[in-house]
């Protein structure tokens, strides 16, 4: 039997964090070279105003008793990302210690709080989130998300999550690097409007192949940082490849994720509505048990959707 992870709970689920790059871009202002927010370590006012976000997140979580996976602001950590910010491999583990030590001093500051707290190390993309990952192979994938998890390896992150992952090979290289250093890794792809990834497999596809080319290795699958009008035509293909998704956190805004890159404004939707529509999906989909919210949601949103999963898990 696959192993899972986090262990799943007992009439509960897991909260995730919300959209912190776009909140800390749009509505505080600070600004995030090449979508980089680990930098902002270095400024202690926007590492204050870092902290007050997941603050709410950990609060939201309180509130509504729930589990709480929570991701660390390295998207952008990895070899070819830190070389366009200026920043050393040195450099780079460094920051990576510090992001994960952030959240586990959150967790410890919550204990007796919030149960049921898990960190985990975000492992991005090498290329472009919204473009179809460029020509990478399974061999080069593996060996560059290597750097990032052996770093990884070494802090007190429990976990990571491939996020906003486009392509069938860079998926199995980043699975196969991350069994061979022994880091749970759960696998989290985007898709288009037209429910597939931008590099042409739908989810289903993608899904199943990354398990076949990995003996299903990943911990989980699942999906974020597109809208749930995107997503779930994705879903009406059946088959057991949708137990694999436990993992879901949509875009507050239905507008195409290109578009709003190009807004230079925040657009958070509906909250009331995103959490409806995160409580009727888990009705539908009950493998999928680990919640939030990516570009455009923040705490209003983790609220109305933490409310609707309680009142179905009743």
């Amino acid at each position: 039997m696959r192993e899972e992870f986090p262990p799943r709970l007992n009439g509960k689920f897991y909260l995730t964090e919300g959209g912190t790059e776009t909140e800390v871009l749009y509505k505080w202002g600070y600004e995030l070279p090449e979508f980089a927010m680990f930098p902002l370590l270095d400024d202690a006012k926007a590492s204050k105003c870092i902290g007050s976000i997941f603050r709410r997140y950990f609060d939201v979580a309180e509130a509504y008793d729930t589990g709480l996976l929570v991701m660390s602001h390295d998207y952008r950590a990895s070899p070819d990302w830190a070389s366009k910010l200026g920043y050393s491999l040195e450099d780079l583990a460094g920051f990576q210690h510090r992001t994960i030590a952030f959240l586990s001093d959150m967790r410890a500051e919550y204990e007796g709080r919030v149960s049921d707290v898990y960190v985990a190390g975000c492992i991005g993309p090498r290329g472009d989130a919204y473009g179809t990952g460029g020509d990478i192979s399974e061999a080069e994938a593996e060996d560059y998300h290597s750097v990032q998890l052996s770093t990884l390896k070494q802090t007190d992150a429990d976990m990571a999550i491939a996020t906003t992952f486009n392509n069938i090979p860079e998926a199995v290289g980043v699975v196969r690097a991350a069994q061979s250093i022994g880091v749970p890794l759960g696998v989290s792809l985007t898709v288009t409007p037209e429910a597939r990834l931008r590099s042409g497999p739908t989810l289903k596809e993608a899904v199943e192949t990354i398990d076949e080319r990995t003996d299903g290795a990943a911990v989980w699958m699942g999906t974020n940082c597109a809208h749930p009008v995107e997503f779930e035509p994705a879903l009406a293909e059946a088959g057991s490849w949708v137990q694999r998704l436990r993992y879901i956190r949509p875009n507050a805004s239905k507008m195409d994720k290109i578009a709003l890159c190009k807004l230079g404004h925040l657009e958070d939707g509906d909250p009331v509505e995103l959490g409806c529509q995160l409580g009727g999906l888990a009705r539908r989909f009950p493998n999928a048990d680990i919640l939030g919210g990516c570009c455009g949601t923040d705490e209003r949103h983790m609220g109305e959707i933490a409310k609707n999963m309680n009142e179905m898990l009743g």
